[in-house]
């Protein structure tokens, strides 16, 4: 640490900072860089109580010095991690370049957390970059990580947005702020790439034991720490991936360093919900080639998988051509789990219990529809879900009818009532999805009027969307079109 003043806010921090002991080129210990005009733009007051923090000291001058970088809370270990990553394909030398871990902070019921600030000035890995964050960014993050953590994603989330007072140039002048983000980790695919381009086995090695012991440690013994570790971040990924899916989350950026050990969805740049359903959509102005696009997501996690496997190869076996085979072996197990979350899920959505032959036939026929006839994703199931089929797009088009006998002839013979039949629907089908319209909106409001009263109605209706209420029925609609095209940029 230099010379920026440790305090004592009160607030309840309780740190217990494990991951600086890993070998030091993986990090680099350094302070936030002080703002002008710290000031709360928006906090996360029940995330706060549940990680057993004070909101209304976080609140206070001394907590908002903490959440913008003026003040490290005593006991923080503020350090930017450094990690690598494959950036659409092309392998690069990377790092925090506009973050920092303050530190860990443990939970009372026992949850280990990491606390970062987004957008707190240059660090080693910056690359030229300024290291500060814009304001509409940070907000947006904030909106659509709570958005996700609504529909049961799992995901890393927003404590604050502090606004600096500040002017940061992008392509324009732009206000800055600093986003709190709270992660189980930011170890990430590229953590493991820069260990083994740039460290040595043993380094990947100790690497791999404290990622295993964080965030697996109910991993079992059938294998080593290497194969373990391996073996439950595709189980994880497969999972999330599946989630995203079926909620029509376009992530946008899907680097390798943007892919959590942990399983959290991390880094909101680029991302977006699927209005309009069409298996192509790209939001990220810098996709050009559809990398990234909805439908490529669970490959493209697969390819990410296989650069993580890689990296422990030496570790798999002694025997470089045994390690490949069993790295192979585990890797070409992600595309069946992933199926298997994903029919689970669809069947949900269509409220089918048990399984049946043809319940991948009978969702893939209702996508296909949807795509054909340009039906909005999240419309359609909750018009499904509340018995409104002839509400939908798809309603008076050629096969919608032959497609609702058949899903109603699946239900008919299952034994659970159509009462369970809804519930089940009820529970997987959103009533509300973060609408890219309401996004801009929120972020609209907030940036040139100062008014985040917008973006605290979207808030509370994104926090329970499966709710079905009467306040929730204004933002359950798709916008008209009117604002064409959506597309979504990084931020930096």
């Amino acid at each position: 640490m230099a010379d920026m003043k440790q305090q004592d806010s009160g607030i309840g921090w309780n740190w217990s900072n494990t991951y600086g002991k890993l070998p030091s080129f993986l990090y680099t210990r350094m302070e936030p860089a002080a703002v002008s005009k710290p000031a709360l733009a928006v906090l996360n007051a029940p995330l706060a109580a549940s990680m057993g923090l004070d909101a209304s000291k976080l609140g206070n001058a001394d907590g908002i010095a903490e959440l913008a970088g003026n003040a490290v809370p005593e006991g923080a270990d503020p350090l930017a991690q450094a990690y690598a990553g494959h950036q659409f394909g092309y392998f690069n030398r990377l790092g925090d370049g506009r973050a920092l871990l303050l530190g860990e902070h443990v939970t009372p019921d026992g949850r280990r957390l990491d606390i970062q600030l987004k957008g707190a000035g240059r660090t080693p890995y910056s690359r030229g970059g300024d290291g500060r964050a814009a304001l509409g960014p940070m907000l947006r993050e904030y909106i659509i990580s709570e958005a996700m953590h609504g529909l049961g994603i799992p995901t890393t989330r927003s404590l604050a947005v502090a606004a600096t007072g500040q002017e940061i140039v992008r392509e324009s002048y732009l206000p800055g702020a600093v986003l709190t983000r709270i992660a189980a980790s930011h170890i990430r695919v590229g953590t493991f790439q820069y260990a083994a381009q740039w460290g040595k086995t043993e380094d990947v090695a100790e690497l791999a034991v404290y990622t295993l012991h964080r965030h697996y440690p109910n991993a079992g013994t059938d294998g080593g720490p290497a194969l373990l570790l391996l073996r439950e971040t595709i189980a994880r990924q497969a999972e999330l991936i599946a989630g995203w899916m079926l909620v029509g989350f376009v992530h946008g950026v899907m680097n390798t360093d943007n892919m959590a050990i942990s399983g959290e969805t991390i880094d909101y740049g680029p991302c977006a919900f699927l209005d309009t359903y069409n298996p192509d959509t790209v939001f990220s102005s810098i996709d050009s080639e559809g990398r990234y696009a909805y439908r490529n997501q669970p490959s493209i996690a697969a390819w990410n998988l296989a650069r993580f496997a890689e990296t422990l190869i030496p570790l798999l076996d002694n025997d470089r051509e045994t390690a490949i085979e069993i790295a192979q072996a585990e890797i070409g197990r992600f595309e069946e789990q992933y199926q298997q979350h994903w029919l689970r899920g669809m069947r949900a959505k269509l409220g089918l219990f048990g399984s049946e032959a043809g319940d991948a036939e009978l969702a893939g026929r209702l996508l296909d529809l949807m795509s054909e006839h340009k039906a909005d994703y999240t419309d359609t199931f909750r018009l499904l879900t509340l018995g409104k089929p002839e509400e939908t797009a798809l309603s008076g088009n050629p096969g919608f009818a032959p497609w609702l006998e058949a899903w109603s002839s699946r239900k008919e013979r299952q034994e659970q009532s159509a009462e369970d039949s809804f519930e089940l629907m009820k529970q997987n089908n959103p009533a509300v999805i973060p609408r890219n319209h309401r996004v801009e909106e929120a972020l609209e409001a907030a940036e040139e009027n100062g008014d985040y009263s917008v973006m605290e109605r979207l808030l509370a209706v994104l926090a329970e969307p499966f709710a079905y209420t009467e306040e929730q029925e204004a933002y359950g609609p798709p916008s008209d079109g009117a604002c064409g095209r959506y597309v979504t940029y990084c931020g930096t």
